[in-house]
């Protein structure tokens, strides 16, 4: 393995404050290359898109290449790229967008496991058109949520399966692919949402099956936004409401007014910071940006799977300490509870060891719920590219001292 995360550290300002950032899942910190990126596209002529002048096709540029970028990283087509946002806020539009043509008889299933923001605007599109919501669960024992589950649900009824590819509050991933198929059989379209799923795995629409697939960039080094992944034809289909000037060209039919040119651009140098967190091997000659992409998160998966090893054998060696992470497949993402103290307690007294590893549900309402622990959720441990294994014992230590002093 060639990852090197001190190497990688050097590249974040913020790591220099010394706090221990156990966040990710909620997002990452964001290297110099991204914040040059945005401050050059800010700062050189700029103009509306066009091809006649230097602001113009600057403007067009940071476009072109925020598409391109994104869709090197998730193995997609440049033109089925939709910019947005938050997936939040794409996933709310899309789901006007789709249920437009539901009615009474049709269905749609949701999950338990899944961020809010996969669930509540299904729920809300599916009350307003009359339609129904069928639920998967998951095994709260073990965090898992096999293809049977959705099998059970999804019918010749079923208009759409909204899953996430990674659970943001335990880690897990579900076999995407298979309930795509099962999707699939029936006429149904599936919805991923790929946010958390994103930062910790090589990324490839197609092989998932996703008809429709979320990620936020600030969850893996970028700046606060949205991407939407769609094959073209599928874009083509969907007539969103929109301004009389506005064009009908897709993907650019669904980002309504000026698009944020230098958010763009700084989405595209974070594609570039992942592909290149392993140096390029001269002697193996060039390779494309999706092959760097895909050999660095290899190695980034390696980095932090020894990370995520240590963190559970530790915790395992803690008293009173439960961890809901169990899944079989699942993302370097712990949430843990204490038999004799409170999560947001433990997060508390971290904090004043300069560890920073939040305490709550984190919008994963039924998931939480579902694992017994209400709303207040637990203690998330989550890994980034930067994350050092001598932070990784910052927190192991920090636990200690509050299970043993608290």
């Amino acid at each position: 393995m060639t990852y090197n995360a001190l190497a990688v550290r050097s590249h974040f300002p913020s790591l220099t404050e010394g706090l221990a950032h156990f966040d990710a899942p909620g997002g990452t910190q964001t290297p110099r290359q991204v914040a040059a990126a945005i401050a050059l596209t800010l700062t050189r002529p700029l103009s509306n898109r066009g091809t006649r002048s230097v602001p113009e096709r600057n403007a067009d540029d940071a476009v072109t290449g925020f598409r391109q970028a994104c869709a090197d990283l998730l193995g997609a087509d440049p033109l089925g790229i939709v910019y947005g946002r938050s997936a939040t806020a794409l996933t709310y539009d899309f789901s006007r967008h789709l249920s437009a043509n539901w009615g009474p008889g049709d269905e749609v299933v949701v999950t338990r496991l899944d961020h809010d923001a996969n669930i509540r605007p299904w729920e809300q599109a599916a009350e307003r058109a009359g339609a129904t919501v069928r639920w998967v669960d998951f095994d709260p024992a073990t965090g898992d949520m096999p293809a049977d589950a959705f099998a059970a649900v999804i019918s010749s009824k079923t208009r759409l399966v909204a899953v996430t590819a990674a659970s943001n509050l335990i880690g897990t991933r579900p076999p995407i692919a298979e309930i795509a198929a099962l999707a699939h059989a029936v006429g149904a379209l599936i919805w991923v949402d790929g946010v958390h799923y994103t930062a910790h795995a090589s990324v490839d629409v197609q092989a998932l099956g996703a008809d429709f697939f979320v990620c936020s960039p600030y969850k893996f080094l970028g700046p606060h936004c949205g991407v939407l992944a769609a094959a073209p034809a599928l874009l083509d289909t969907i007539h969103p409401e929109k301004l009389l000037a506005s064009t009908d060209v897709v993907p650019e039919r669904f980002e309504l007014g000026t698009l944020p040119y230098e958010t763009m651009a700084g989405v595209t140098a974070a594609i570039d910071f992942l592909a290149a967190l392993v140096p390029a091997d001269p002697a193996a000659g060039p390779i494309s940006r999706r092959e760097q992409l895909v050999r660095s998160s290899a190695d980034l998966d390696g980095h932090e799977a020894a990370l995520l090893a240590r963190l559970e054998s530790g915790l395992a060696d803690l008293p009173g300490v439960t961890i809901h992470s169990r899944a079989a497949d699942r993302t370097p993402t712990l949430l843990v509870t204490f038999a004799e103290h409170s999560a947001a307690d433990a997060s508390e007294f971290l904090l004043g060891r300069k560890v920073l590893a939040p305490a709550g549900s984190f919008y994963a309402l039924e998931a939480s719920r579902h694992l017994g622990l209400g709303d207040a959720g637990g203690l998330r441990i989550g890994l980034a590219p930067y994350t050092s294994a001598g932070e990784v014992e910052r927190l192991l230590v920090g636990l200690e001292d509050f299970l043993l002093h608290a």
